[in-house]
C-alpha cells in the first residue's frame, strides 16, 4: 500500500514537481516487463542464438512458401504428367479392346455359317460327291470305249450286212453313254462352285481379321519359318501343276531325254 507524505514548498521549489504516488504505481508494472525482456533477451545472446527481427522474420516466411509452392509444383506436373500416360494407356487398351471384339465377331461370323457341323458336312459331301461323280463317269467312260474298240475290231471282220449293222447300232450306242458320262462336268462344277463360295467367304473372314490385326505384313512377321514334315517319297508327290506354275519340268523336256 502506498504511503502519502506531506509535500512541503520548498521541494516542491529545489526539485521540482514530483510524480505522484499513483503515476509511480502505474509505471511499475511497465518497469517490470521491460526488465524481464531485457532479461530474456540476455539470456538468449548467452545461447548465441538472437531472435530474428520483423524483416527477417517475413523473409524466412517467405522463402518457406516459396519451397513449398516450388515442391507442390513439382508434385502437380508429375501427377498431370502420369495422369497424360494414363490417357494414352486407356486409348491403346480401347484400340485392342475393339479389335478383339471385332475379331470375336468375325470368327464367331465364320463359326455360325462356316465352320458349324452342318455346312463342314455339306463342303465335305459335295467334295466327296465330286470325287464320287469323276470316278464313276470315267469308268463308264473307259467301258464305252472298251466297247467301242472291241466292236470295230468284229466290224472289220464281219461278213454279212446284218452283223455289221448290229456291231455299228452297238459303237453308236457306247458313244451315247459316252456323251452322257461327260455329263458329270456340269454336276461337278456346280458342286465345286458351291465349296468355292464357302471358301470365299472363309477368306474374306480370315482376311478381315488379319487387317484389324494390321493385314498380312504384320502377320507375316510372327509366323514361325516353315518346316517340311515330309517324307522323301511324299517330297517328290507334289501332284499336277497348274498353269503359270514354274519348277516343273513340261513333256517336251522328258521327251528330250530319250532322244
Amino acid at each position: 500500500m502506498a504511503i502519502h507524505r506531506k509535500r512541503f514548498r520548498v521541494e516542491e521549489a529545489i526539485v521540482g514537481e514530483m510524480p505522484s504516488p499513483e503515476m509511480i504505481e502505474e509505471a511499475a508494472p511497465m518497469h517490470n516487463e521491460i526488465m524481464a525482456e531485457l532479461r530474456a533477451i540476455r539470456a538468449q545472446m548467452a545461447k548465441g542464438t538472437v531472435p530474428l527481427s520483423g524483416s527477417a522474420a517475413m523473409a524466412a516466411i517467405d522463402a518457406s512458401t516459396a519451397h513449398e509452392l516450388s515442391e507442390a509444383r513439382t508434385m502437380l506436373d508429375t501427377y498431370r504428367a502420369q495422369i497424360e500416360q494414363c490417357d494414352k494407356l486407356k486409348v491403346e487398351l480401347d484400340l485392342i479392346h475393339d479389335a478383339i471384339d471385332r475379331t470375336k465377331r468375325e470368327i464367331a461370323t465364320l463359326h455360325g455359317k462356316s465352320f458349324d457341323g452342318g455346312e463342314m458336312a455339306k463342303v465335305n459331301g459335295e467334295l466327296g460327291a465330286v470325287v464320287g461323280g469323276t470316278e464313276q463317269a470315267t469308268q463308264q467312260i473307259l467301258e464305252a470305249a472298251e466297247s467301242i474298240d472291241q466292236a470295230a475290231s468284229a466290224m472289220s471282220k464281219a461278213q454279212s450286212a446284218d452283223q455289221q449293222k448290229r456291231l455299228a447300232d452297238d459303237i453308236q450306242e457306247r458313244v451315247i453313254s459316252i456323251f452322257e458320262a461327260c455329263n458329270f462336268q456340269d454336276l461337278t462344277g456346280q458342286r465345286i462352285s458351291k465349296v468355292m463360295t464357302t471358301m470365299k467367304f472363309i477368306e474374306q473372314h480370315i482376311n478381315a481379321m488379319m487387317e484389324i490385326w494390321g493385314g498380312v505384313d504384320a502377320i507375316k512377321a510372327h509366323v514361325p519359318a516353315p518346316a517340311d514334315t515330309r517324307s522323301d517319297d511324299e517330297k517328290l508327290l507334289n501332284g499336277p501343276k497348274l498353269a503359270g506354275d514354274v519348277g516343273h519340268a513340261s513333256q517336251d523336256d522328258i521327251d528330250a531325254l530319250f532322244d
